[in-house]
């Protein structure tokens, strides 16, 4: 990366519900510190947010790494999970494995994946059944 780019590393713990969306959260803080246009900010906080709540509730938790450059906001969270067993099942709209006790907490409505292809320019999902997942997003500035 260039000597303009920023990078942003976050621990994401599994059913810390209470922490979940921290991380979001600061990078959108800094996205509108440094001046990105807000439409941007708001398409990261969006996607990450999405990422971050997936990590909590399926994933055992995981990492959040985030270069942020003046061309492009790139997003890796890697987590040590289950894994996606049906990628395709889980990019529709409404498809969920979560549990009733995490839809109780109005979570788990099937939108997580939708909406963090929807709100970033790239999403490449890299999946291995009982070993994890990784998913890199870009958003262009």
């Amino acid at each position: 990366m260039t000597n303009d780019a920023l990078h942003l590393h976050y621990t994401v713990e599994r059913d810390n519900f209470t922490a979940a969306g921290e991380a979001s959260s600061n990078v959108k803080r800094i996205l509108k510190q440094i001046g990105m246009p807000p439409e941007v900010v708001r398409k990261v906080a969006i996607a990450m947010y999405e990422g971050e709540i997936n990590m909590v509730i399926h994933a055992n938790g995981g990492e959040i790494d985030v270069d942020v450059s003046p061309q492009e906001i790139r997003m890796v969270l890697r987590d040590v999970g289950p894994g996606i067993p049906d990628v395709n099942k889980a990019m529709q709209e409404g498809y969920s494995t979560a549990p009733d006790s995490i839809r109780s907490l109005g979570f788990g409505a099937g939108m997580g994946l939708p909406n963090m292809k929807k709100y970033t320019d790239t999403m490449e999902i890299e999946t291995t059944l009982g070993v994890g997942t990784t998913i890199t997003m870009t958003v262009r500035v």
